[in-house]
């Protein structure tokens, strides 16, 4: 049984850290936002500090969020960002007191592998969605969903596929994130078992051989073969060599599971789009695949 952290109501306190890539400007959007929601917004501080590429060095980012993690008045943390750099941080965080105080995790991309940390060790759910960076470019549909998420109202979605899916019907625990982070942290002490799960991944920026690899490194490592689904969102800016490799993303995901039996879909809404519907990860999700239609609630 997964851990279900308290939703948020009006007055609560929730902090912004930069686990990874330093802002590229203020969050002014995203605060004003959050504040309408009528949540009192701390923000940590690496969200002005620089270090190369970074919001501060290891040891600063790391104090951060072990600081916010440690602080019981704090109901959610949100990654101001993803880009690089959490996992260089991940092993020097406690985060055992989630376990008597869980709060939420919200974020995505880079942020995938404090998704899978809080859920492998401590069966934490978390929410894959919006972070403040994306929000002056996210769609309002998006952005109600984490509302909904946070807040603890219901979240369910129903879609058209543009690609052909696997008609087929699941339930079970979601879980996944960024294809490359999942690889990342493969045999890691972030990764766990993902049998009997439902996995939902996306990515950006990769090349089309590179999607591939992934795929099947997952696959090699034994995390395909007993999945009960699997939801693919996004996969945007995806690029090609010169010699072209030959497959869309939905080719090289359908070509790599054919041996296997459960649903799979495309064009989940979520990931590196201006649409990125949240995801509570760790908690059961009903999953329908009917042709092109693809319906999903928790239950």
């Amino acid at each position: 049984m997964s851990i279900n952290p308290p939703y948020l109501k009006k007055g609560d306190k929730i902090a912004i850290t930069c686990p990874a890539k330093k802002l590229p400007a203020p969050m002014t959007d995203a605060i004003k936002l959050l504040q309408s929601w009528g949540l009192e917004v701390v923000l940590g501080d690496t969200i002005e500090a620089s270090y190369h590429q970074f919001s501060g060095d290891d040891a600063l980012r790391a104090k951060d969020l072990q600081r916010f993690v440690d602080d019981d008045s704090v109901k959610a943390i949100i990654a101001a960002r993803g880009g690089y750099g959490t996992i260089r941080i991940i092993d020097h965080v406690n985060f055992d007191r989630l376990a008597q105080h869980p709060k939420w995790l919200v974020g995505f991309s880079d942020i995938t592998i404090l998704h899978t940390h809080l859920f492998g060790n401590y069966g934490l759910q978390t929410i894959h969605g919006q972070m403040p960076v994306n929000i002056p470019d996210a769609s309002a549909l998006s952005i109600q969903t984490l509302h909904k998420a946070l807040f603890g109202e219901e979240l369910h979605y129903k879609f058209t596929s543009h690609h052909p899916n696997r008609s087929g019907e699941a339930t079970a625990t979601l879980i996944g994130g960024n294809l490359s982070l999942l690889v990342a942290v493969l045999n890691s002490a972030s990764d766990f078992d993902y049998s009997g799960k439902i996995l939902f991944i996306e990515d950006v920026g990769e090349y089309l051989y590179s999607v591939d690899r992934l795929i099947r490194t997952l696959d090699r490592a034994g995390k395909l073969k007993n999945l009960a689904g699997l939801i693919v969102g996004g996969f945007t800016d995806i690029k090609d060599n010169d010699i072209p490799f030959g497959q869309s993303v939905p080719q090289i995901v359908t070509e790599a599971v054919k041996g296997y039996n459960y649903p799979v879909c495309f064009d989940f809404p979520a990931g590196h789009i201006p649409n990125n519907c949240s995801l509570i990860l760790g908690r059961e999700l009903h999953l329908v695949v009917d042709g092109q239609q693809v319906k999903t609630n928790y239950v």
